[in-house]
């Protein structure tokens, strides 16, 4: 059987069950979009300012995706006030993303704190405890019935 890239299974119980590999590559294409977008905005605020060593779009497009790697080397760096807004947006942005990624990596080969698989047994167990409660009522039902049978005679 071939696999195919679903973006999620849905188990018996009715949980999504996310593809991480799919989660992955939808987190590192809206990041780098992000990136991409705000490159724009901060090549133009930059440019505008004789100090600023961020010079081409390149530049800011590097400058974005250090700032959301957390690595920033310092080898290009905001010097107008809308442009280190911009680098600090993409900071915060980035730590989540890239949080997000490792999180996934993390879960999917640690695993054992994935309280899904705990939900899961317990939502086994409680359909087996109400099914067996359901199964009592019958029985107290049938006996109340004979009780009041013999109690009205």
């Amino acid at each position: 059987m071939k696999p195919s890239l679903k973006s999620y299974t849905i188990d018996e119980f009715g949980v999504k069950n996310y593809n991480s590999f799919y989660l992955l590559l939808i987190t590192i294409a809206v990041l780098y979009g992000v990136i991409a977008l705000l490159s724009f905005p901060l090549y133009q605020y930059e440019l505008a300012s004789e100090h600023s060593n961020i010079r081409s779009y390149k530049d800011a497009f590097w400058t974005l995706q250090m700032s959301a790697s957390t690595i920033g080397f310092g080898d290009f760096y905001p010097v107008t006030l809308p442009g280190r807004i911009i680098v600090a947006a993409m900071f915060y942005i980035g730590v989540g993303m890239v949080g997000f990624v490792g999180a996934q990596f993390v879960n999917k080969f640690v695993g054992f704190s994935d309280t899904n698989v705990k939900n899961r047994e317990l939502r086994k167990q409680n359909k087996e405890i109400l099914a067996h409660n359901k199964h009592l009522e019958k029985k107290i039902d049938s006996i109340l019935e004979k009780v009041e049978k013999i109690a009205s005679k």
